[in-house]
């Protein structure tokens, strides 16, 4: 379960309809061309929290039935409606998803024993594994060292995404859980998660920039630290100026100038400014996407 993770982009129509040939594609270029070794499936990237259960069901099944076992995969099921959370994860186990993840829930100012219940209660009531998805400025949920110790406790709570900007508790976690995963989750910050000791990535830029992104990690984790920051620094141009054009209705456009079906963001998110196309055209030849 170790190594590059693409947090899988998802295809819309103008309708908010799932593009399912386009979704085949997305995850083809994943697997065959930017060479990830697994993908995240409905997460943030993937618009998740836009879209009904049974949408979410039908992304985990189209994944799964395109991969056939190539990379691995984690299901991520996490939902303030921990019934819906549950389903999830149970459908994705028995699609033989390699592991679930969960957003910490959200919204609500739910106290440390209420998301620990939380985690409890899809675990027993799937008996797959999970990976913490930790991403406190959307979620507006930290969680201290001992919150993490007391998850950790339990054996099918595997490891943590950490999409984190504190990099002391990064180190502080890496020395205290060895044995545990840790993914880094800020696509821009890679090589400091890299030299922190992390065991893999998961990023929405990976579903355009994968090749790139593997030379860092895998230059850190080498202690090559001055050419994985070369790369960074070609990695954060990229990043800058997608940010500047939309993250993910640009990633997404990067797609479709490739020839690929990634259709349009859904609603209530903004489409793609199609005055900005030359735009993306350029940063295809330009960075070589």
């Amino acid at each position: 379960m170790k190594g590059l993770f693409s947090a899988l982009l998802i295809p819309f129509d103008e309708n908010g309809k799932i593009i399912e040939q386009g979704l085949r594609e997305i995850v083809r270029q994943n697997i065959d061309v930017q060479k990830v070794d697994g993908l995240y499936v409905n997460g943030s990237s993937g618009e998740n929290f836009m879209l009904s259960t049974d949408q979410k069901k039908r992304i985990f099944e189209i994944v799964s039935d395109e991969n056939k076992g190539q990379v691995k995969l984690i299901a991520q099921v996490g939902s303030i409606n921990l019934d819906e959370a549950v389903e999830l994860g149970q459908y994705a186990t028995e699609l033989g998803y390699d592991s679930l993840s969960a957003v910490t829930p959200f919204y609500y100012k739910f106290n440390f024993e209420e998301i620990k219940h939380y985690y409890e209660t899809i675990i027993d009531n799937t008996g797959n594994n999970m990976i913490i998805y930790a991403i406190p400025f959307l979620t507006g949920v930290s969680m201290n060292m001992d919150q993490f110790e007391e998850l950790f406790q339990n054996e099918k709570i595997i490891g943590v995404k950490y999409t984190d900007g504190d990099f002391y508790l990064l180190e502080r976690l890496r020395k205290r859980f060895p044995d545990k995963l840790i993914y880094s989750g800020f696509d821009e910050m890679l090589i400091y998660g890299a030299i922190s000791g992390v065991d893999g990535a998961i990023g929405s830029t990976y579903n355009i920039n994968g090749q790139r992104s593997r030379q860092i990690l895998e230059l850190a984790q080498a202690g090559k630290v001055a050419e994985a920051y070369e790369i960074q620094h070609v990695t954060n141009d990229l990043i800058e100026k997608v940010l500047n054009l939309g993250l993910y209705q640009t990633l997404k456009e990067v797609l479709n100038v490739k020839g690929i079906q990634a259709g349009t963001v859904k609603k209530p998110m903004s489409s793609f400014d199609a005055s900005k196309r030359e735009e993306v055209e350029q940063l295809v030849k330009e960075f070589n996407l």
